[in-house]
């Protein structure tokens, strides 16, 4: 069974009538861990005369028991796969089947077996740090904790459309650089050294604002905030732009939550929105394998 996700800028606060069920569905923001998370059926954010988007940003699938192999050839349905970025420990988690990358608090004879440990992963888009981007990623779950770890989306063209006038005119045209020197949970990838001026953050850069290629429609592109920073603005000046504009895109008013179950898949588009995850308790299991498709956009 297939479950759609749009967002909006208000949630209807309508169960659907079955979990799981096949329609488009939004998901109430902020949930809360230990609650089971409520889905509804969606409506379109930004008025009447709105033509309806039909790319939801994020779907999930339950129950699916797939191997490895299983998640690599549904991945390759919608493009070519692109390998993990570069962890902390420079070789890849998954040696048989190196185009996946397990993200896990799991430790087995004195190594990690997966990234971004237990602690609280920030909003982030992925690898915005190189050129062009992953378009989109696909996430298995395989063993989950009892409570925390949940997973949070933010759609990115309505934290766009909604945005104060002022704040657009401020992001128009403005180029940030994409920090490649740690991953969303703060930890220095091999290789690389801590920032400790943004001035001299080494990554991609890339527009503030990006307009989807095939529907003109604009989006915020931040990928994450650590390290990030705005060229030709003063440090202040940066910081201040920066500021606002997550502290608007990051509103609960344009974010779900999902509580994971064991064998969910979750897949979403990249480029057009932001995710975190909660903490959980690191005496408990989170193991899961993710896989990633390779982009064609160039971010303008």
């Amino acid at each position: 069974m297939i479950a759609r996700v749009r967002f909006n800028t208000r949630m209807k606060h309508r169960q659907s009538d079955s979990e799981g069920d096949d329609d488009d569905i939004d998901q109430e923001p902020g949930c809360c861990p230990g609650r089971r998370d409520r889905w509804h059926r969606p409506f379109e954010a930004g008025g009447a005369g709105r033509r309806p988007s039909n790319r939801p940003a994020c779907r999930r699938f339950r129950g699916q028991k797939l191997s490895d192999p299983q998640l690599i050839a549904f991945s390759r349905n919608f493009g070519e796969l692109d390998p993990p970025g570069p962890n902390p420990y420079g070789e890849p988690f998954n040696k048989e089947h190196p185009e996946l990358n397990v993200i896990s608090n799991v430790v087995e004879n004195g190594k990690p077996i997966g990234n971004l440990g237990d602690g609280e992963a920030v909003w982030h888009a992925d690898m915005t740090y190189v050129d062009v981007p992953p378009k989109a990623a696909m996430l298995h779950s395989l063993e989950i904790p009892p409570t925390g770890g949940n997973t949070y989306f933010a759609n990115m063209f309505v934290a766009y459309e909604t945005l104060p006038a002022d704040l657009k005119k401020s992001a128009a045209g403005k180029i940030a650089v994409h920090d490649a020197s740690t991953n969303s949970a703060g930890m220095l990838r091999k290789g690389y050294r801590k920032v400790t001026d943004v001035r001299e953050t080494v990554g991609a850069h890339h527009p503030l604002v990006r307009t989807d290629p095939k529907t003109g429609r604009k989006a915020l592109f931040l990928g994450r905030r650590p390290n990030a920073y705005v060229l030709g603005l003063d440090l202040p000046e940066s910081e201040a732009l920066l500021d606002a504009l997550w502290a608007h895109a990051t509103q609960p008013g344009f974010a779900m939550c999902h509580e994971w179950k064991v064998g969910d898949v979750l897949m979403w588009n990249n480029l057009s929105v932001l995710h975190r995850r909660d903490p959980f308790d690191p005496k408990s299991r989170r193991i899961m394998h993710r896989s990633q498709i390779k982009g064609s956009e160039r971010i303008a």
